[in-house]
């Protein structure tokens, strides 16, 4: 990466300012004196003193008498590698015999009360103009980020060069990227944007309007990794399912687990309508009929499994509501499923475990309504009942064969969750949908107490009297 003297000259004049002009040293009797650091060829010498910052809170309590200092033996051939020294070395700057002793320089170091080593940075890049030691000195990130701002105050180019180079390669801590983020703007601009590159989107990029933020890209492309092909899909889902729960825009996890869930469940719906056309039916042999049967129910029965992951994680994070409210509108779908589940051979033989998944799917969206972690209209809850509803009849006389009284752990805990959300509804619309639930009811009543519970609600509210009085 080559740097271009021009574009930093521009930064010189603002640069100056943290420097003080040629001024001859003070006299050792003015302040405790420090010994003397000598360069090989030394025939200048230099003063390091402390000049405290207008906006220090030390400000006030600086006296310039009191001033510690550093006193340096330099070589002013090594010193002209710095473009700053040597104009001050040059002819046209140099000061009048009269006015300072030959071959003394000063230089103002700006006071900050949380440095403890206020020289540090300024000799090292005085020793890297002698040495050119640039890999000797740099070795981490805090390393480049103290003498960076030395070196673009001295305009040494070369210096400013290694240590861009040097932080572009490496990792960075919060509280160094939190430091290259302030001293960017000091940066030409070439070297600034192959910093800035790793924590924000270049401008061009930003203002390119595009259909996802680069965090909600980068959530869909998680999700999708952990639905598709992982390797080890349960650490994926579980390390994927963490990142959401902790991502601070809930309103963003929101809108990519929404699409995700849109996305999937089209591709369900569009795989049990292909089972249920009765043209498909017809314009294959029953050969290759049931070889795409078998793979469009393999495929459906894998995407309600990645339906279950995702009404997981939008419950959990209590953002389920579009979901619910999606899925009480699948009226089509649950028809669809339906004639696949009265299908006994067929769902047996090619989709096993497909009843269970879609009892799970709307137990756990149903179940979020019930216990108020999802809240929905009361239109919403009572499609969601209405369109489940058989579904769970059919799913019900699957798991329960005849002459049992066996009831499967989802189907039972389905039914008290749905007489719960018809208890949510007003008594006409209650009315309607228990009388849709006598499917619920066993030969013996102490095993269908929720549905002896339900009709004993409903009753005892009918019942009363009219409530709230007529204008």
């Amino acid at each position: 990466m080559s740097i271009r003297k021009r574009q930093r000259s521009a930064s010189s004049s603002r640069l100056a300012t943290l420097s003080s002009p040629p001024s001859p040293p003070r006299p050792a009797s003015s302040s405790a004196s420090s010994p003397l650091l000598s360069f090989p060829k030394a025939d200048l010498f230099l003063r390091l003193h402390l000049d405290p910052s207008p906006d220090d809170d030390s400000a006030g309590d600086y006296h310039p008498a009191l001033a510690p200092f550093l006193d340096l033996h330099v070589s002013s051939a090594s010193l002209n590698r710095s473009r700053y020294f040597a104009a001050l070395l040059s002819d046209r700057w140099c000061p009048p015999p009269s006015s300072s002793p030959a071959g003394r320089l000063s230089l103002a170091v700006p006071v900050s009360s949380s440095c403890s080593r206020p020289f540090h940075a300024h000799v090292e890049v005085l020793r890297l103009l002698h040495t050119l030691d640039f890999a000797g000195t740099i070795r981490s990130p805090a390393d480049a980020l103290d003498i960076l701002p030395v070196a673009l105050q001295l305009l040494f180019d070369a210096c400013v060069e290694a240590c861009i180079r040097f932080l572009e390669a490496v990792p960075w801590s919060e509280e160094e990227e939190a430091r290259v983020l302030d001293i960017a703007p000091l940066l030409p601009g070439d070297e600034a944007a192959d910093l800035l590159a790793r924590v924000s989107l270049p401008p061009a990029a930003a203002a390119g309007g595009a259909a996802r933020s680069p965090s909600e890209a980068m959530l869909h492309g998680l999700i999708h990794s952990a639905i598709h092909g992982h390797p080890v899909p349960a650490a994926t889902k579980a390390f994927v399912a963490m990142l959401l729960k902790d991502y601070p825009s809930r309103d963003c996890v929101h809108k990519v687990l929404d699409e995700a869930f849109l996305s999937r469940l089209e591709t369900v719906k569009e795989l049990m309508g292909k089972y249920a056309s009765p043209d498909f039916r017809i314009a294959v042999d029953s050969d290759e009929r049931e070889a795409i049967q078998k793979l469009n129910l393999h495929s459906a029965v894998l995407n309600v499994k990645h339906l279950l992951w995702l009404i997981e994680r939008m419950v959990d994070m209590r953002v389920a509501d579009n979901a619910v409210k999606l899925w009480s509108e699948q009226v089509a779908f649950a028809a669809d499923l339906q004639k696949l589940l009265t299908d006994a051979d067929m769902w047996r033989n090619m989709a096993p475990g497909l009843p269970m998944l879609v009892t799970r799917c709307t137990l756990r969206l149903a179940n979020s309504v019930v216990i108020g972690e999802t809240l929905v209209s009361r239109q919403v809850r009572m499609k969601l009942v209405r369109s489940w509803l058989p579904v769970l009849n059919v799913c019900r006389d699957i798991a329960q064969p005849m002459h049992s009284g066996y009831k499967s752990t989802n189907c039972q805990e389905l039914e008290e969750t749905f007489l719960q959300i018809i208890s949510t509804l007003p008594v006409q619309d209650a009315q309607e949908l228990l009388q849709q639930c006598l499917g619920f009811s066993t030969r013996s009543v102490d095993d269908c107490q929720h549905l002896v519970a339900a009709f004993k609600t409903w009753f005892r509210r009918a019942a009363r009297a009219p409530q709230g009085g007529e204008d």
